[in-house]
């Protein structure tokens, strides 16, 4: 069942009023709560809720922290009632940064394949995929520009619900797939891993001696086009890369293999679809940052395939496929963009630019698959994490 709802969208121009938290009406239960809820009903139930919470983080929504509409637990709607005020605070943040959002919209659908079901009549279980688009405030320059109209974001939810005393089915819980790094509707702190493979939990070999400099998040972005020569020297195909991020930022190809924290794994297939090619490598030798290959298996595959960390090494310091760029706003076309969120000197997260323009970057990543993010809005929301922009 699909459900879209779009929030009013309002001028650029909007004047953030003071954050005042206001009590929203009581969340009303329909008339006849079914025993045994069908999939539209919780469905319905769950895009209210994902609907609201998209729309807290947005101009309208930072002006007023609503309370939780949605019919919840007490100990959920204390959760979410914290949560929007959170939410409505980042949404001034963004407005700041490069304007804010100017509205959402939000379609959800079931998980055919999740696991759904109830307990006694009193639990039910059901998992939901949301899709959300969050409409970028954009300056007159940068839509003649062809900056993109929304960022998306596609994430799925195992929401359980519980029916209490009065026979009202309530949210009790969010399982969110967020991965390393949440999208704007979401605080939780990114989970600190370095997403090597399953099978080896253990960090891999201490790093080869220092990193270069971290990129610089300060200054304004550089007007018009980037530095070329090291680009043509290289001789790849950067409009592929792009493509192919585009393309599967979502919808995951059926190629290659997926990681449940899959954001480096995604950058190795885009890099792979512009031209970069595998060196030779075996089991023996995945834990190599000097190797880069894909295999059958993830036991026949580098830890600089998937590994965020690992990818930087190999990348940046043995390949020399890629350098790193003074600032992240010296970012182009194509090329990557890396994050340590808590400065430990691991890196977490691995991005795509996806789109330019004179005053912003857009990026694409997954886990969570968000598509065409602002630049100013991650900046604004890791205020104290490093950045590793790589020229591709």
């Amino acid at each position: 069942m699909r459900r879209t709802r779009r929030a009013a969208m309002l001028a650029a121009t909007a004047v953030l009023a003071p954050l005042v938290a206001v009590a929203g009406p009581a969340p009303q239960a329909s008339a006849a709560e079914p025993a045994f809820p069908t999939v539209d009903f919780l469905t319905a139930r769950a895009d209210q809720y994902l609907e609201q919470r998209a729309r807290t983080v947005t101009v309208s929504g930072a002006r007023i922290a609503a309370t939780s509409t949605v019919a919840a637990t007490a100990e959920m709607t204390q959760l979410l009632n914290a949560e929007y005020l959170q939410l409505a605070q980042m949404g001034s943040t963004y407005q700041e940064a490069d304007g804010g959002y100017s509205g959402a919209e939000v379609t959800v659908t079931r998980n055919p394949d999740g696991p759904a079901g109830s307990v006694d009549g009193k639990t039910a279980l059901f998992s939901f995929t949301e899709h959300t688009k969050l409409y970028h405030v954009l300056t007159p320059e940068e839509i003649a520009e062809g900056a993109p109209e929304a960022e998306e974001y596609s994430i799925t939810h195992l929401l359980r619900f519980t029916r209490g005393t009065d026979e009202i089915w309530r949210l009790a819980s969010d399982s969110a797939n967020t991965g390393s790094m949440p999208p704007s509707t979401y605080m939780a702190q990114p989970e600190l891993d370095l997403e090597i493979p399953e099978e080896d939990s253990g960090a891999p070999d201490a790093p080869e001696g220092s990193k270069a400099e971290a990129s610089s998040p300060t200054g304004a972005p550089a007007p018009g086009d980037k530095p070329k020569a090291f680009r043509v020297m290289a001789g790849y195909n950067y409009p592929k890369m792009v493509a192919y991020a585009n393309k599967h930022w979502k919808n995951y190809s059926d190629d290659w293999r997926r990681y449940d924290n899959d954001c480096t794994n995604f950058i190795s297939q885009a890099m792979w679809a512009g031209g970069w090619r595998a060196t030779a490598g075996s089991i023996s030798s995945r834990k190599d940052n000097k190797k880069w290959f894909y295999g059958t298996t993830k036991l026949g595959t580098s830890y600089t395939w998937a590994g965020a960390e690992n990818w930087y090494w190999f990348a940046q310091k043995h390949s020399k496929r890629t350098k790193i760029l003074p600032r992240v706003w010296d970012l182009a076309y194509a090329d990557v963009l890396q994050a340590d969120w808590d400065r430990n000197g691991n890196i977490n997260h691995t991005m795509i630019d996806t789109k330019d323009t004179s005053s912003n970057r857009y990026l694409t990543y997954h886990t969570p698959s968000v598509h065409n993010k602002s630049l100013k809005k991650i900046l604004a929301k890791y205020p104290k994490a490093w950045w590793y922009a790589h020229r591709t």
